[in-house]
């Protein structure tokens, strides 16, 4: 199974909750932080909420 890198770049202050919310979800918190998820549709779909706060990378 393929995994995806997801990197916070922009910080979540003056951000929506739901923004907020999910980027806790993915495990981030702070700029530069990253992670290593599964590549399923769930993943995907918290991507496309944080789109422009995130970057993504497969592993």
């Amino acid at each position: 199974m393929e995994k995806l890198k997801i990197t916070q770049t922009r910080s979540i202050i003056k951000t929506k909750k739901k923004q907020k919310q999910t980027i806790e979800a993915l495990g981030l918190g702070r700029p530069n932080y990253s992670t290593i998820l599964p590549d399923n549709p769930q993943t995907h779909g918290m991507i496309n909420i944080v789109s422009h706060l995130v970057k993504v990378e497969k592993v």
